[in-house]
């Protein structure tokens, strides 16, 4: 069991049969009354967001989410095959668990499987990865790395806004927590 008032942004807890991650919390102090907290929670199994107030003190049970570094291998038909970088394991999994990770991978990179209570909940790509545009408008002379951008489809998919001056071809890194361009590679 956790307290309320042990809150950090990333910490997970269970809340109604189901993992949850503190994405926000504020501690309250009002003149009259107790004090309190007000949190946002994200379910890390579904991804849906939702406010939630707990009065100050109050204990609830910390979710335990095991992370293992996996790499992913191929696909096949509707799954995707992970290895297990310590035991050589191999697992299967479906879109639906891998979540919005998906738009991040490509063969041979390593990413954190999340588990919990034996179940796989998702899957975490790395914070920044390395990718091909595969397409985007021509840039025009004049354009400049500052001011705009333009809407670039990666190699595995993604869509990301970047500079005017990126070609197609061009090897870019991507911050996959913010889904953002970073720079060239």
């Amino acid at each position: 069991m956790i307290s309320v008032n042990d809150f950090r942004t990333g910490l997970t807890i269970e809340l109604e049969g189901d993992v949850w991650a503190v994405v926000e919390f504020m501690h309250v102090k009002p003149g009259k009354g107790s004090a309190f907290v007000r949190s946002k929670l994200k379910n890390v199994r579904t991804g849906a967001v939702v406010e939630r107030t707990f009065r100050a003190g109050e204990k609830v049970p910390r979710g335990r989410v095991e992370r293992r570094q996996m790499q992913y291998l191929y696909s096949e038909g509707d799954g995707f095959v992970f290895m297990d970088t310590e035991n050589y394991e191999q697992l299967t999994l479906t879109r639906d668990q891998i979540g919005s990770g998906i738009k991040w991978m490509k063969d041979d990179m390593n990413m954190m499987v999340m588990t919990f209570q034996g179940s796989v909940i998702g899957v975490e790509p790395p914070s920044f990865v390395e990718l091909v545009v595969v397409e985007t408008d021509p840039g025009i002379r004049g354009d400049t790395a500052s001011g705009g951008g333009k809407p670039a489809k990666l190699e595995t998919g993604a869509v990301v806004n970047v500079p005017f001056f990126i070609n197609i071809g061009d090897k870019i890194r991507v911050d996959t927590r913010s889904e953002t361009y970073m720079e060239r590679a």
